[in-house]
């Protein structure tokens, strides 16, 4: 992932928002529904100084945690608190 120009406060991260609004056959997704199959294994693009997490860590976001959608630079991302998270390190 690229790096942002946003740096949150406390402990907040910034993940990619994945956009997943049609299936790979084609079909279109209501809201809730697309939320409850995406992606969320997400790459940690910001992070606030008080997270134990760091730039480039892995993350598993639970399904049902609540984030504010950002719009940086013309990107979208969501912001999440890092107690909403948990943190995965990949294993060489």
């Amino acid at each position: 992932m690229s790096k942002i120009n946003f740096e949150p406060t406390r402990d907040w991260l910034v993940l990619p928002l994945p956009d997943q609004k049609v299936t790979d056959a084609g079909i279109i997704l209501d809201e809730r529904t697309a939320n409850a199959i995406r992606s969320n294994v997400l790459e940690v693009l910001a992070a606030g100084p008080d997270c134990k997490c760091k730039v480039g860590d892995t993350v598993y976001v639970h399904p049902g945690a609540e984030g504010l959608k950002l719009d940086i630079d013309g990107e979208m991302y969501v912001l999440v608190n890092e107690s909403m998270a948990i943190l995965g390190r990949k294993l060489n």
